[in-house]
């Protein structure tokens, strides 16, 4: 039984969806679907939560083993993507109703999708890894096209889902490189396969495993592979931009490390100068600089935070590269867990008071829709303000110690990451201008003589999203002790 206690936050969430299906079949009060959501994915991230406090050995049941790991590092995942899901489902209770778009659907998809999610961050085959993925995608792809009458949306959830298929092609086809060149379809195999490849195996190998990567690197928007993510996150409703920003990133990091410590940790394709730390670490220059340089261009809000949510993902990049470390390598994956909790709850914060600051017909979507709205609105824009500082890094909130243990593993590496720590702080202070600048127009700015004023909206739900995210952000800055032992305890799961 203990195997099957392991995969219990999954098995919950995978239940939790298809009773949710039913519920909706019987009930007028959709409203009621987002508690239920929350419910389920709350309860999910908590038992995963549980299971890496006990300390017990976590092993998947004899059937599922070879192609889903239940380990600590896994668990936490899952914990990230659970409470990650659940605030999607909170704000959406309240955005749906209000919008006058509030249909079932939308949170059997969310729960659907999230399971595909845990799945793919628990792969430790290819198949399940695929699997995972599509499950996980073709909800996102609905999802970025709930609102049906509206034009961008639409163009937003086309392009997602076109560039999606293209890119989960190329993962398949790079899949099948490895496979033909290692005999195996697990990540144990391919790793063995790979240190006794011949010479003429090495082209596959090699081709193989940037295929996969470039497939994962399209769902965590880095660049060059970042071009669907501004129409899909503008696009799509706010709480279904939530989901894809935190969910589909912490998937897609999950799997990627395990990926390259199973199956890509020996000395030649961990090779800083001729293997895969090269290429992310360039990788993530583009990701970093590009994203905060276009964020600043923006005038739309949501826009803005969707570049942001790019120069993230190079952020996390330069903790992934620190992998090829053995002496960084603890330290690398519990600083890309913790920033990755960081980022979700300040993004949820960021994004859930862009929610309420706008009513049906009265949204906040420009700079300019919130000028003053801090003067007029002041509890409303606290947890704004604490949101967008707590993504720029500033201390002491979560995003700042999130973005210091990324930096610190690689410092760790002995000085062969210096270069790309010295870009990202630089790329930071970039960013911190358009963050600064949601303050401003906040507090500092006055409506101009004739402008529409957003009007807040009122939801118990997303009221509810932003006091827990928001005591969260607040929480893992100033006492993050227990989060840190929590991440570390994971990755000595994975070694």
């Amino acid at each position: 039984m203990s195997g099957w206690i392991a995969l219990s936050p999954l098995l919950m969430v995978g239940l939790g969806a298809l009773v949710l299906m039913v519920v909706d079949a019987f009930t007028r009060e959709k409203a009621e679907l987002a508690t239920l959501a929350s419910v389920v994915l709350i309860g999910a991230g908590v038992l995963s939560i549980g299971l890496v406090v006990s300390g017990r050995p976590l092993v998947a049941s004899a059937p599922i083993a070879p192609f889903l790991v239940v380990d600590a590092m896994a668990q936490l995942f899952n914990a990230t993507i659970c409470f990650g899901g659940a605030f999607s489902a909170l704000l959406a209770g309240g955005y749906l109703r209000e919008h006058r778009i509030e249909r079932g659907e939308f949170y059997a998809i969310l729960l659907l999708s999230s399971f595909g999610a845990m799945v793919l961050a628990s792969s430790a085959d290819l198949l399940s890894l695929f699997i995972g993925l599509e499950t996980m995608s073709l909800g996102v792809y609905c999802l970025v096209a709930f609102r049906r009458g509206s034009p961008r949306a639409l163009e937003g959830g086309l392009k997602y889902f076109l560039l999606g298929s293209f890119a989960a092609a190329i993962l398949l086809f790079g899949a099948a490189l490895l496979y033909g060149a290692t005999g195996h379809t697990d990540l144990a195999g391919i790793g063995q396969g790979v240190t006794t490849a011949t010479p003429e195996q090495l082209p596959l190998v090699i081709l193989g495993l940037l295929m996969v990567v470039v497939g994962l690197l399209f769902k965590v928007s880095a660049v060059p592979f970042h071009m669907w993510t501004p129409d899909a996150y503008e696009g799509a409703v706010t709480p279904a931009t939530t989901f894809m920003s935190v969910v589909v990133k912490s998937a897609a990091f999950a799997v990627l490390i395990r990926l390259l410590l199973v199956s890509f940790s020996d000395p030649q394709s961990a090779n800083l100068h001729t293997g895969w730390p090269a290429v992310l670490a360039g990788l993530s220059v583009l990701t970093m600089v590009y994203g905060n340089l276009a964020a600043a261009r923006q005038s739309s809000v949501k826009r803005m935070l969707a570049y942001s949510s790019i120069a993230h993902a190079g952020y996390v990049l330069i903790g992934v590269t620190a992998l090829f470390a053995p002496a960084a390598r603890s330290e690398a994956v519990s600083g890309v867990l913790f920033y990755l909790a960081a980022y979700t709850v300040s993004n949820v914060l960021a994004f859930g008071s862009l929610i309420a600051a706008g009513s049906v017909g009265k949204e906040a979507v420009s700079y300019e829709d919130l000028a003053g709205l801090g003067r007029r609105h002041p509890l409303l824009a606290l947890p704004f303000v604490i949101g967008v500082l707590s993504l720029m890094g500033f201390p002491p909130t979560a995003g700042f110690f999130g973005k210091w243990y990324v930096f610190s593993a690689a410092l760790g590496t002995g000085g062969s990451l210096v270069w790309l720590v010295v870009i990202g702080v630089l790329s930071s202070v970039i960013g911190a201008y358009y963050y600064l600048r949601v303050i401003v127009y906040l507090f500092m700015k006055a409506p101009e003589p004739g402008a529409a004023i957003a009007v807040p909206m009122r939801s118990g739900y997303v009221a509810a999203a932003l006091v827990v995210s928001g005591f969260l952000v607040v929480q893992m800055g100033v006492a993050p002790g227990r989060y840190i032992e929590l991440v570390l305890q994971a990755a000595k799961a994975i070694g």
